[in-house]
Order: C-alpha cells, then structure tokens, then sequence
C-alpha cells in the first residue's frame, strides 16, 4: 500500500507523532486491513470494526502502555493489536503457536488485562488504579466495556466499589445495543433513551458518583480525542458513554450484526460470506435447538433460559416458536441458574443453556441454590470439551471435575445426537434431581438423528465393542475417535455415559475381566471422568492397570480442534497408538 500509514505505525509511539488530521485515513486503512485479514483467516469481526476510531483516539491520548488499557471480552480488540506491534502476525490470530484472539497479558506488554469472558474490564482496571495510588504512581486506567457486558452483574459490583474511591479510573462504555446477540434488559431501554434523550430518570452513572460525560460519536475521531483529552485532566472514576456502530465499515457487517459477529470466510470487497461445504451433519445445538421445541410443544412446562447465547445455543428456535417461555437474560450466568431454580420450585421444568465455560461463573449457584435443595434443573453444557480457535478462556475442558463433586447432581455425556435428545426427553419426564448434559460445539456424525424419544436408564452404561485384554472407557463424543481408532483392534469400548452416578454394575464386570483400564475424555486428567473411574477402583480394592488420557493438567491454547487433538493426544492416530500397546 503507497503512503500507507498504517505501514509506518510499529507502536503507540509513531501514532502519536502523526498530525491529527491524518487520523481519518489511518482508520480507513485499519479497517480495511481487518477485513482483508478476517475475510480469509476468519475470526471475531464486527466488534472490532465498530471501534477503530475510539481505539486509535485511546492509544493517540494517553500513553500507553504506561497507562493501562483493558478491553472488557477482547472481541473488539483486534486493532488494538494490530496498533501495537502485531500487523506483521496478525494473520496467525487464533491459529495454533499464532497470537491470540483476546488479549493476553504474556503476549504484549499493551495487553494489561488477559480477558475472553466478559464484565470482568471495570474490577480489574481499578484494581490497578488503586494499586497505582499505593504505589504513587501518576498514571491513568481506562476499561472498554460493551453496553451488554455491563449489564452483568460483576460490572456493577466493579461501578458500585469505584463510586466510593478516588481511584484514576475510566470506564467507556460502548454503546452499539448488540453483544453477540442484541442485548436485552431494562437498562439496555436505559440507555437507548439517553441516546435519544428521552431518559426521565437521574442519570444512573451519576447517581453512582461517576463523572458522567457523553453520549458521543464513537466514530468522530475530533470528537473523541477531545473529550479523552479533557477526561485525563479530571481527577476520580469517570464515564464516557461512545455510541458506536458494531461493523462499521462494512455494508453486510452493519446490516446483519449477529451474523457478521464473526462470519467465517467472506468477500473482503463485497462483504458475501462464502458459504461452507455442507456435510449433511447437524450441529449439537440445533439438536438441541430443535429438540426442546419439539419437546415444549408437548410438556406446556418446559421453558428454556440462555445468558446471552440464543445464536449460539440455539435456543433461538423456541424464542421464535414459544416466545413466552424462552428468556434470554443477558449476560448473567448466576442470574440465570437461580432463575431457573426459582422456577422449578413452582413446577416448571427449566432447561438451563450455557456454555460449559460460562457455567463457570454461576459455580455458587449450582451448588448452592439448585443442588443442595435437590431441584430438578437440567443444565444443557455447550461448547464441552475443546471449542478450537477461542483458546484456553473458552475450551470446556473443566464441567466434569467441577461438576462430579457436587451432590445430588447427575452429569451425562452424550456420545450422538439421538444420545442427547433421549435424555433431553427423558430429563423432562420428571426427574427429582438437577442434570447436567454436556456435549461439545459442531456437528455429530449422524444423517438421521430425529428418529421416535426413548427414555434413557440413569445411571447405565453400555458396551459399544467387544475385545479381549484391554477396555477402553469412555464418556461424550470422543467415542467416535476411539471407535474409529480400534477398528483393526480386539478392544473392548464402553461408553459408561454417566460420570455420576457411574454404573458400578458394568464397572465391577469390566475389572474383573480385564487386566488393562484406559479411560478417555475430553475434560481435564484432574478430577473428571478417569478420576471417578481411578476412586471406583481404589474403593473396592482392585489392582488393574488403569491408564487415564484427557486433556493434560495445563491450559491449553487456541488451534483448530483438531490440532489440539493432535497436541493432547486424543486424536484417531495417538490413540490408536496408544490402543495397540496393550491390545
């Protein structure tokens, strides 16, 4: 590109020493620079075209990385990589041994805060404004945080405890009325009316002892140079409301915000996604999608809950066909759990979608809310096991050792699709404890899976493959790279279905009829499926060689699925290996 600008910017440094006039360009040419990437790499691409303007004014204002900027999510921060010194690798974004797609505390000394789950930016950028005063350091701390991050319940706690210091802390919030999905709630209402400025009520920002400036043009880089400018020389938290439009830039981005969130490979100069190879496989969410409205249509009690994900979870299936009992609560995972624990205690039947990464931060309320008082929740855990490109914030490599623990919870694997609508069907018939269904992102391997509901025995295992010497244990859709990896092998492979409760029955016949145990998972080595296997056996004493294979005790990156199959050796070929040394 001749007379590029962009190509002259290594860092913040050069940025700064650019006339202001010449801003307008630079923002042109990073736009464009995402989309030719994104367009043939994929990734996250509306969020970070709806702030090119406010990330360039941030790094152009303040001096960063001395001044510490934390971006709530990170979807939205691909410029800001690029801006600082990742132009020339961002083509490796999200790919195996390349940069991450959120930011990362070890990857560059700009990324204050690693972040990929949201809500978290305004606690920990006054964390470190507060530890900057201990310190006596003259510096300032900027959180960007999304209207529909902000509406979880950690922002507030982080607004509530900046309200009361005189900590040197900037909150920017946003503005554009979609995370992934539109956001939902009455202060997303809230905030499109102070964008028209209809809003009655006290300004609640204000009334939260913030000084309030805004809402601004996030696009108008004049606009915002000024007020950052003004807003460094103001002393105490402060809040500047952006309007800002997700895929600016780009027609189709703009046009459709969901899908363009993060499209996949498209046209960079018409925008047309290209569309993918179909495989005639369905995805686990549609499964599930489909199924539940199937489901509800005959049970007037079931009702589906998703924080946030109906896209993603399809739970947008039953939001269009029975919108008055589907509920997207917005980016509240704990909400969202003791929603669905108040409602079972009236007789409904709650189906509970969040992805296993995202149960994460409701940990309290499962224990304490739905499983001490023995309420009849059924936990649906996308994204199980590794989610590929979103790295170590998003795999779901944890729910079955999180999960195990627990009392009274029952936790299932589903190794097909017609595994996960039997159970779906038979949780609904009545069960007088909460379930967790766990079953990862993508597609099955099944053509015909809506074939007539059978109700499924808790607690019972089955035998997929008879061998001799050794018996491979397993849970969840891993089955299907072991069935193909003994397929010249006489091995025995069980799919033992449930972690808790385990068939002890089955187990007993397995130990006692073979002298080599392999149990295999996509969930951590540390206290999941071959740990509960590894307790069976110590309880009743028995001496065989038990072998666990999962995902290994460290966070794993981001690659395609199957490259970290291949990196934790759960791949057809290592297991395979593996198989024939005991075979």
């Amino acid at each position: 590109m001749q007379n590029s600008i962009l190509n002259q910017i290594q860092s913040p440094t050069e940025l700064r020493l650019l006339n202001q006039k010449d801003l307008p360009k630079l923002a042109q040419e990073l736009r464009e620079f995402i989309i030719n990437i994104v367009a043939t790499k994929q990734g996250h691409l509306g969020a970070s075209l709806g702030v090119v303007e406010l990330t360039i004014a941030l790094h152009y204002v303040f001096n960063t990385p001395t001044d510490e900027l934390i971006w709530d999510v990170g979807h939205q921060a691909y410029g800001h990589k690029i801006l600082t010194g990742r132009k020339d690798v961002f083509h490796t974004n999200r790919r195996l041994n390349g940069i991450s797609g959120f930011p990362k505390r070890e990857e560059s000394e700009y990324d204050a805060f690693g972040v990929g789950h949201s809500s978290t930016s305004i606690s920990a950028a006054l964390g470190m404004a507060i530890a900057s005063q201990l310190k006596g350091d003259n510096k300032h701390h900027i959180a960007v945080i999304g209207d529909a991050s902000i509406a979880s319940g950690m922002a507030f706690e982080g607004l509530n405890h900046a309200g009361v210091t005189n900590a040197n802390l900037l909150v920017i919030l946003n503005d554009n009325a979609i995370g992934i999905d539109p956001s939902v709630g009455a202060l997303k209402q809230y905030l499109t009316n102070v964008k028209k400025g209809t809003q009655k009520q006290d300004n609640i920002f204000e009334a939260l002892n913030f000084n309030y400036s805004g809402p601004i043009d996030g696009h108008n880089l004049e606009a915002l140079i000024s007020e950052l400018n003004r807003l460094k020389t103001i002393k105490g938290p402060k809040f500047l409301h952006v309007i800002t439009t997700k895929g600016k830039g780009l027609k189709q981005a703009e046009k459709d915000q969901v899908k363009y969130h993060a499209p996949g490979k498209f046209d960079a100069i018409t925008g047309e996604i290209i569309p993918k190879t179909k495989s005639g496989y369905t995805k686990f969410q549609d499964v599930f999608g489909e199924t539940i409205v199937e489901l509800a249509k005959q049970n007037k009690n079931i009702v589906g809950i998703t924080p946030a994900m109906p896209t993603g979870s399809s739970l947008k299936y039953m939001m269009e066909e029975l919108p008055e009992r589907a509920f997207d609560v917005g980016i509240a995972e704990q909400h969202a759990v003791t929603l669905a624990a108040g409602m079972a205690t009236q007789g409904l039947i709650p189906f509970c979608n969040i992805y296993s990464t995202f149960l994460q931060r409701a940990y309290d309320q499962i224990i304490h809310d739905v499983a001490l008082q023995k309420l009849p929740v059924i936990f649906c855990l996308d994204r199980a096991g590794l989610v590929g490109e979103d790295g170590a914030t998003h795999h779901g490599v944890f729910d079955l050792s999180y999960l195990n623990c627990i009392p009274n919870l029952i936790v299932f694997a589903p190794r097909n699709e017609v595994e996960l609508r039997n159970i779906m069907y038979t949780a609904q018939l009545g069960l007088n404890q909460p379930i967790a269904i766990r079953y990862p992102r993508g597609t099955g391997n099944m053509l015909n899976w809506k074939v007539p509901f059978k109700p499924i025995e808790i607690g019972k295992g089955e035998q997929l493959k008879q061998g001799k010497n050794l018996a491979v244990l397993s849970v969840g859709t891993i089955a299907s790279n072991i069935t193909i990896s003994i397929e010249d092998l006489k091995v025995s492979h069980y799919d033992m279905r449930f972690v808790k409760p385990i068939d002890e029955k089955l187990l007993h016949d397995i130990f006692k009829n073979y002298s080599t145990i392999i149990t295999v998972e996509d969930n951590s080595v540390k206290g999941g499926f071959g740990s509960a296997i590894l307790e069976f056996a110590a309880k009743y004493n028995y001496k065989n060689t038990i072998k666990v294979k999962g995902i290994p005790d460290n966070f794993i990156e981001h690659g395609s699925v199957d490259d970290l199959q291949r990196l934790v050796g759960l791949d057809v070929e290592s297991l395979k290996i593996e198989f024939q040394k005991f075979a």
